[in-house]
């Protein structure tokens, strides 16, 4: 069995999918996806991703090839695969706070600023940067007030959950943006706390082969 993981080092999608991977300790091969050159947008890559987004993850067993995209379906088929090393609580509320955690990144803030919507955008002469950075700190103020009521060291209790999967890159995302993160001190330090493990550490976008050096 084979893992292949088509990404872009610096998508916060793509950047989810691998620290599940790491923390899993799952071996995948890693195939750079260049979204800045629209490389999303061949043939080939869109036999396999119609919506020409990252990421997209191949697993390749017994001959054949099962194909799945979109972050969080690739999330759950690896914690339901693999579910040694879980990124879900057992309890079944707890189970679905994380959940909600990360539809807030997934559905909620992600489609805002991505570089389909701010290509958009500039088309109609509408500032992409001022309309991310809107609904990232609305989105994130959301998590935070969420995560609140469920968080230890990290957003859900004391182990890492799909909830910090997602916001680690989100974090990363509105850092980018120049969005203020002092009015949530606690989603900052649940960073820095997933920060402190080897899995976060090893899928950081600086990491990637294909990361651009500044």
């Amino acid at each position: 069995m084979k893992l292949v993981l088509h990404n872009y080092w610096r998508s916060s999608a793509s950047h989810r999918v691998r620290i599940a991977l790491h923390y899993k300790e799952l071996a995948f091969d890693y195939v750079a996806v260049n979204i800045r050159d629209g490389e999303q947008h061949s043939a080939v890559y869109r036999a396999k991703n119609p919506m020409a987004f990252v990421p997209t993850l191949e697993v390749v067993e017994d001959g054949k090839v099962l194909t799945l995209t979109q972050s969080l379906p690739i999330l759950e088929y690896l914690e339901e695969r693999w579910p040694a090393r879980a990124l879900l609580p057992k309890d079944p509320y707890l189970r679905a706070r994380s959940r909600a955690l990360a539809e807030i990144v997934n559905s909620g803030i992600q489609p805002m600023q991505n570089l389909a919507t701010a290509a958009k955008l500039k088309t109609h002469g509408v500032d992409g940067a001022e309309w991310a950075r809107h609904f990232i700190a609305s989105g994130l103020a959301a998590f935070a007030k969420l995560a609140a009521e469920t968080a230890g060291t990290f957003c859900v209790g004391d182990a890492p959950t799909l909830a910090d999967c997602c916001l680690v890159p989100q974090l990363g995302a509105a850092r980018r943006y120049n969005v203020d993160l002092a009015p949530f001190p606690q989603l900052v330090a649940i960073e820095e706390h997933c920060l402190a493990l080897p899995a976060f550490t090893a899928a950081a976008p600086d990491r990637q082969l294909d990361a651009v050096k500044a």
